[in-house]
């Protein structure tokens, strides 16, 4: 079965490219990428993100092909996150070109430029190759994109397939945009990791940081994964207001074949003056259907007395007061909006059009 990998619409004609690679349903529909997408969307595998890199000399284009050729037979890899901009290398070229490597590898490069209403422009370039054999096969595809707004955005696309039965796919994309009515500036960024190997293992993560210039913060993952009858599930969050109060959250859970099923979740709200709660909750089901579960809860106040109480149904009961002082270091992320125009070099960089005399 052949299954189209990459769809693309980019206001233009990016080439369609075609793969011998078996994926599921959900992966091929999630690799449309629509134009002047302004909010960002936001899933555990094998290999070093660090196989992924592109070398940035401009020298030969083969030579850096074929060094990281054997790199793009390999899926991606869990946990890492969203990855900087020089880990995806982004390098858009202006021309096309093919060829063979020594171990009978083959790939090629096409590149091109849309334009669009309102000063919109695209950059992009598609790029492919097979093993020897043909049991292996990648796609990469990399964009830029501007209108007269300010609008800014950068991102890639890969998918794949080897020998050994993994099938993968992953995008990353960066956003910039302005919004003039209340002045404030946004930086977006999301990350979607999708792979699947031979024995029908698979996972999947996506993850999503959002930035503006006021100093307010929310960043948040979901992570997925299914082993034979065993899946599990876990999402996170965090939100700062950019005056000291935050959001934190966390839920988890897990099932076994044997209808075996158990969980955790917890969130926490504070205020800038450190007034604030905690609570959360800790179950499990058995496979004769018992349910145990123990749940709590925390009551802050600004002079650092702490109110801890909860039950579970084998019996416990608590409700203590102690003097634990709540940091405001704590209302602040640790990478921020400063930190984020220090390590967006490239999405901003990225050249406005002017717009033409009235």
């Amino acid at each position: 079965m052949i299954t189209s990998l990459l769809v693309f619409n980019l206001k233009s004609s990016i080439p369609k490219v075609n793969s011998t690679c078996k994926t599921s349903k959900s992966a091929v529909g999630r690799t449309r990428v629509s134009h002047k997408a302004k909010n960002s969307s936001f899933t555990s595998g094998h290999s070093p993100i660090s196989s992924w890199k592109h070398s940035r000399r401009r020298s030969s284009w083969r030579e850096e092909v074929v060094l990281c050729l054997n790199a793009h037979f390999r899926p991606p890899e869990p946990g890492v996150g969203i990855a900087g901009e020089q880990e995806w290398g982004i390098d858009l070229r202006s021309d096309s070109a093919k060829g063979i490597s020594e171990d009978g590898s083959t790939w090629w490069r096409k590149s091109g430029e849309d334009l669009g209403d309102d000063g919109y422009r695209c950059r992009w370039t598609v790029m492919g190759g097979k093993s020897g054999d043909n049991r292996a096969e990648w796609t990469e595809t990399w964009w830029e994109k501007v209108d007269h707004s300010g609008y800014k955005e950068l991102g890639a696309e890969k998918s794949g397939c080897n020998g050994l039965g993994d099938t993968w796919w992953e995008t990353w994309k960066e956003v910039f945009w302005h919004d003039d009515v209340n002045d404030i500036s946004f930086i977006e960024k999301s990350a979607d990791k999708w792979a699947r190997d031979g024995t029908a293992r698979e996972w999947n993560e996506r993850w999503s940081d959002k930035y503006n210039s006021t100093g307010w913060t929310e960043k948040g993952a979901i992570k997925t994964g299914r082993n034979g009858t065993q899946s599990w599930t876990e999402r996170w969050g965090e939100v700062y207001d950019g005056f000291g109060g935050w959001k934190k959250w966390t839920e988890k859970w897990a099932e076994s074949g044997a209808s075996v099923k158990w969980g955790d979740k917890w969130d926490e709200n504070f205020k800038a003056d450190l007034t604030g709660t905690k609570q959360g909750e800790t179950w499990r089901v058995g496979s004769n259907g018992e349910r145990w579960s123990r749940t709590w809860g925390e009551i802050h106040e600004p002079d650092g007395t702490a109110r801890k109480y909860g039950t579970s149904t084998s019996g416990e009961n608590w409700d203590i007061t102690s003097n634990e002082p709540t940091s405001a270091e704590q209302g602040y992320p640790q990478y921020g909006w400063h930190e984020v125009l220090e390590n967006t070099f490239q999405l901003l960089s990225i050249q406005t059009p002017e717009r033409p005399d009235q």
